[in-house]
């Protein structure tokens, strides 16, 4: 890098700033912090549904995939992502935005309470939180990997300096200044994208290869199979179900682009919208990253710094910031807003457990907003730290962290939380989440240490992650039929976020009883 991508990359930096300031207007109380206060536009939502959704790590540890073994890095990620959001799009969304329009709920995970019980809440709450830490660092340690290629800073260095500027706009305006920093994001990744896009496709041109007779050469044999290596059928069946829940509202903050739009229906074309954008334009990114081996050898085994090599050698300066700049808008945009949703479940969920005075945070909005604005920067914090460790034995790689960890575990926490918004699992109650919850997690354990240490060559990587699903799927299920906990509040809730119609239809079904003092869902008005 010299001065002038110096220069784009800290305009860009001054401009995520500017927005958060001026977003700060706009943010009077804690729903507008967490939800938008339901005011977002569709097209909006759907942009930061997007952008949310993925990170550096695609620039990393997928492009190592696409390295390695071709058009699979595709086939078995963006694919199911669309596929699973255009599913979630009429199954999901217009009920988590329900969430917020009918039972006046500012975090995902808040209806939980009163959908199943404290405990219940609380066991999904927290390793939700957790999880999303280890998931979060692993964002800031890709983004430093490649800040370090092109600046020559440390890891720990790239981690702050991203960290800290993150944290600055997404805690002063909220979800708003999250959205609308994916909104400049969505267009710098987009200019950044079709640059490196054609600076390929020139230096195809250049080789003699071409556009198309690339795929005859020899360093790209067997990188036009769909499934190849780990990545077979059974990983991307697992990853379709995996991606369904996540991407729909499991890990939270795509459950909060739901809840901002206006109404159901609003949430509804979000979602078809980002699952248009998962379809098409990934395709456009993975193609250099395909086109790779033929270009650049990459210093890493698995191949993850070929992407970073390759925009050193294609790119001239000043467009090379402007590249450098679209990796920083994918992984700020997902950690910001998993960083506002963090706060949203903790100052909604879990605080008001624990602290009487935090009970009180929902009848004087600016200790609220206080309380968002600190837990916020704590959450970065502490994912900052894990990012440190992200290459340490405990995790291996950023790769091992996104996959194997976050889709493995994603199936547990996220089954009892959105299959309960469905009528067909209404029998299913706190006993039937709590064993599927627990009993997935003991799966994601023995499979990926005990089991794995003692099957020679370990156990393959698609039953790493789909034997905790499935576990969590069948114990959800079967339980929910053996003990069915269908009590006529449990009901309520339940109706309310699946009739149809926003008027009438809805204000006559009873309202759920109210829980104690500092419960969730303690207002549910029409």
């Amino acid at each position: 890098m010299n001065g002038l991508d110096w220069a784009v990359l800290i305009g860009y930096f001054g401009v995520m700033v500017a927005i958060g300031v001026w977003s700060h207007k706009r943010v009077d109380d804690v729903s507008d912090f967490f939800t938008a206060g339901g005011k977002m536009p569709w097209w909006l939502s759907g942009i930061s549904h997007h952008m949310s959704g993925y990170s550096a790590v695609m620039f990393t540890g997928y492009a190592g995939i696409a390295y390695t073994y071709g058009v699979t890095s595709f086939v078995t990620w963006s694919f199911p992502i669309a596929l699973g959001i255009a599913i979630g799009s009429k199954l999901f969304a217009p009920r988590i935005n329900r969430l917020r329009s009918r039972l006046h709920v500012a975090s995902p995970l808040e209806y939980l309470k009163n959908r199943y019980d404290l405990k219940t809440q609380q066991a999904l709450v927290w390793s939700g939180m957790l999880l999303k830490i280890v998931d979060v660092g692993a964002k800031w340690a890709a983004i430093a990997t490649l800040l370090s290629v092109f600046t020559g800073l440390t890891l720990n260095q790239g981690i702050l300096i991203t960290g800290a500027i993150t944290a600055v706009y997404c805690t002063i305006g909220g979800l708003w200044a999250d959205a609308l920093t994916e909104l400049g994001q969505f267009v710098i990744q987009l200019l950044a994208g079709v640059t490196m896009f054609v600076a390929v496709v020139l230096k195809l041109n250049d080789k003699g290869i071409g556009f198309f007779g690339a795929w005859d050469e020899p360093a790209l044999q067997g990188h036009g199979k769909p499934l190849v290596g780990p990545y077979g059928t059974v990983f991307l069946l697992a990853f379709l179900f995996i991606k369904l829940f996540e991407y729909n509202g499991g890990m939270l903050n795509q459950a909060q682009r739901y809840m901002a739009t206006g109404s159901a229906r609003d949430a509804e074309r979000s979602a078809r919208l980002s699952a248009a954008l998962w379809l098409v334009w990934p395709v456009v990114l993975f193609f250099p990253m395909w086109m790779s081996p033929l270009l650049v050898h990459a210093q890493k085994p698995d191949g993850s710094d070929s992407y970073g090599l390759m925009t050193e050698q294609l790119i001239p300066h000043g467009l090379l910031g402007l590249v450098i700049v679209g990796f920083f808008s994918h992984t700020m945009a997902m950690c910001s807003s998993d960083a506002n949703a963090i706060a949203a479940v903790f100052t909604r969920d879990v605080a008001p457990v624990i602290s009487r005075r935090a009970r009180e945070w929902r009848h004087h909005q600016r200790s609220g907003l206080i309380a968002a604005r600190v837990t916020t920067v704590i959450f970065l914090g502490l994912s900052m730290s894990v990012a440190t460790q992200v290459n340490s034995p405990a995790f291996k790689d950023i790769i091992t962290v996104v996959i194997k960890w976050v889709a493995g575990l994603m199936g547990p926490i996220a089954i009892p939380m959105m299959l309960g918004l469905l009528r067909p699992f209404r029998r299913s109650g706190p006993t039937a989440a709590l064993t599927s919850w627990s009993m997935g997690l003991l799966a994601f354990w023995l499979v990926n240490y005990p089991i794995n240490w003692k099957v020679k060559g370990g156990v393959p990587l698609e039953y790493q992650v789909s034997v905790p699903l499935a576990v969590s799927l069948v114990l959800y299920i079967l339980i929910g039929y053996l003990k069915p906990e269908d009590t006529p509040d449990r009901l309520a809730i339940i109706d309310r976020v699946n009739t149809d119609d926003d008027g009438a239809a809805a204000a006559a079904i009873p309202t759920p009883a109210g829980p104690a003092e500092g419960a969730v869902g303690t207002a549910v008005k029409e």
